[in-house]
């Protein structure tokens, strides 16, 4: 990475610096909502839908395509933004996220599992996954893997 695309104060590029202002704005937005359970979680699900809207078509399809398996595979979990990337949570804890390859200009988008989610597999196992498109076989993939992720 060129010193032009990093700050040298910082060491955070602009686009790491704007991921971070996200964040902050989340958890000042939840600190000020002040209403029902039912309410916040209705405010957190349209942020989640927002952020989809506005990523790029590549990214948006594969976004899609994970809330919905999340919806019909683990609906317990409740919807919200981490970072500005939708993520799926399990008592306030990120279970699963999507980040997509155009936030960072990645060559390809992730999903991935954090501590909270149940993919424990021995001594060793996978927590994030590169996501080029969604076909049919990766659909059954990612929805075993929300499954297990859910408990």
């Amino acid at each position: 990475m060129s010193t032009a695309e990093r700050n040298t104060k910082s060491g955070f590029t602009a686009d790491e610096r704007a991921a971070m202002r996200q964040r902050a704005a989340e958890l000042k937005k939840q600190e000020r909502k002040g209403k029902s359970a039912e309410e916040r979680a209705a405010i957190d699900r349209q942020d989640l839908l927002d952020a989809i809207a506005e990523m790029d078509d590549s990214d948006r399809s594969i976004a899609q395509g994970i809330d919905d398996i999340v919806q019909a595979e683990a609906p317990q979990l409740a919807s919200k933004t981490w970072y500005g990337f939708p993520a799926y949570t399990r008592d306030g804890k990120v279970v699963v996220f999507f980040k997509a390859a155009g936030k960072y200009k990645d060559r390809y988008a992730t999903l991935g599992f954090e501590s909270a989610a149940r993919l424990d597999d021995g001594q060793m196992w996978p927590t994030s996954y590169a996501i080029l498109s969604l076909g049919e076989g990766d659909r059954e993939r990612i929805a075993e893997l929300v499954r297990r992720a859910a408990g």
